[in-house]
């Protein structure tokens, strides 16, 4: 059921609460007033029988419902889920559920909701939730099911982004900033891990003291050491004078290591003995000094696949692997492509003294239908281009196309395939297994057991698949 909108004449549409807790069920419902564009009609009820009899009542387009509310059906959670997702009629399902509990999670997505959010329910984030899923629903395709601008953060700390999955990285940055516990961020190439590395030193009390970032891919093994604790004079032919590392030229600040997997494992024991004792020792010199460093390092490289490989050390791991945090790729948050790219639009055309007014619709749904292997990198180098190549006015298609083959790649990615480019696209059974599995354990930020637990099958399964998969992987190596 859709109505429209007293101000503007737009769809309004319609959204069943389901709640017994009263208080709990007003707060979602004024915070998703303030942050939907689309202003739904708001029923809220109590129990799983007040919901069967509103929806046989009349139709909704979304439903959020409280699992523990379902009680009074007399039926298991997921039962009374199922029961509800057929009178709905294709409206958006969304479980809420007072503890994060993988199992209920899992059981409320195969009895037929969409999504599942752990409750407190903050208003700005679940509208942001709704909006994503909006665009896959076919149901709320004519309905504006967008949040609000301003919303919940749009962008924050050098993040540009208003999806519910950077509302919690804006979250965890917030809660852990204060701490000097190590971080260990990951995250594939593009997606910002250096940027949120600077947002935890600039929310922290360390703020006003130095941050040293060290790319570990990006030095000579030979020089590394003496990049990262310093050297002393003469301690090898052109060491003329005593030069501090990066630890101590962040001494009472931040010290951030990325790509720390590319880092050798000779070295990396002496990092495991720094991070122990808080001393370290320049190249060539026989004292030892002290500093104070919070470390933060980065990899877009699984790390428990290159403990499996002996590349990295599980204990180092394991002192870095206090405060986890995964950044998404942008394929996993769509709702924030165009936000990120109209960001980019402005930034350079100011740059570049030109007047853009932005993406024609055609071009807005081939750039939010882009896989974007590149992640927000890719993004920000397209709009670059775009405006260093174009004189100005609306991005079409034409410019699209001419922007760059990568552009033409996306184009082609958001086109129906066909047969043959269908049967191309088809990857190996282990290997599209190795990706769902990999990406469960990336999502709980490395913990094998918790994403065992999310697709039910036991930790040890995972780890006998590794050892399979990097078998079929020398194999293919040796062919």
């Amino acid at each position: 059921m859709s109505m429209q909108s007293e101000h503007e004449g737009e769809p309004n549409g319609s959204l069943l609460l389901v709640d017994r807790d009263v208080s709990s069920a007003a707060v979602v419902a004024e915070g998703l007033s303030q942050s939907l564009v689309c202003k739904p009609k708001i029923t809220s009820v109590t129990g799983g029988r007040q919901a069967v009899e509103a929806l046989r009542e009349s139709g909704f387009d979304i439903i959020l419902v409280d699992l523990a509310s379902l009680a009074d059906l007399g039926e298991r959670s997921d039962e009374a889920v199922t029961r509800l997702v057929r009178l709905a009629e294709g409206a958006l399902v969304i479980a809420l559920s007072d503890g994060a509990s993988v199992s209920a999670a899992v059981g409320a997505m195969r009895a037929g909701a969409h999504d599942y959010v752990v409750k407190p329910v903050n208003g700005p984030a679940i509208a942001s939730r709704i909006g994503e899923l909006a665009q896959r629903h076919g149901k709320l395709r004519g309905l504006n099911v967008e949040p609000v601008s301003g919303s919940g953060m749009a962008d924050f700390a050098g993040f540009v982004g208003a999806s519910s999955a950077m509302q919690f990285v804006y979250e965890q940055i917030a809660r852990i900033a204060a701490s000097s516990a190590p971080v260990f961020i990951t995250g594939e190439s593009g997606t910002g891990k250096d940027v949120c590395a600077e947002a935890l030193h600039a929310q922290g009390p360390r703020a006003g003291k130095p941050m040293v970032a060290i790319n570990c891919a990006a030095i000579p093994r030979d020089l590394m050491e003496s990049e990262l604790f310093g050297v002393a004079r003469g301690a090898f032919t052109g060491a003329h004078e005593d030069r501090k590392g990066a630890a101590e030229r962040a001494d009472g600040g931040t010290l951030f290591l990325d790509e720390i997997g590319e880092m050798d494992l000779s070295l990396q024991s002496k990092l495991l003995r720094f991070l122990q004792t808080g001393m370290l020792n320049r190249v060539g010199e026989a004292g030892v000094r002290q500093v104070d460093v919070r470390v933060i390092c980065a990899t877009n490289r699984n790390p428990m696949q290159l403990i499996g490989e002996k590349k990295f050390r599980e204990d180092l791991f394991y002192r870095l692997h206090v405060l986890p945090i995964h950044l998404p790729p942008l394929r996993q948050r769509s709702s924030d492509i165009m936000v990120l790219a109209r960001h980019f639009l402005e930034r350079y055309a100011r740059e570049e003294h030109k007047s853009f007014t932005g993406f024609s619709g055609e071009v807005a749904t081939i750039l939010s239908a882009g896989e974007w292997p590149g992640n927000v990198r890719q993004l920000q180098n397209l709009v670059r281009r775009l405006v260093v190549m174009c004189d100005g006015g609306e991005i079409t298609l034409e410019m699209l196309r001419a922007a760059d083959i990568e552009s033409r790649g996306m184009e082609h990615s958001a086109q129906p395939q066909t047969p043959r480019s269908r049967k191309a696209a088809i990857q190996p059974m282990w290997r599209q297994e190795q990706r769902i599995i990999e990406d469960a354990i990336a999502t709980f930020g490395g913990n094998v057991s918790m994403a065992a637990a999310a697709l039910e099958i036991s930790p040890s399964t995972i780890y006998r698949k590794r050892q399979s998969w990097a078998e079929m992987d020398a194999q293919q190596g040796a062919a």
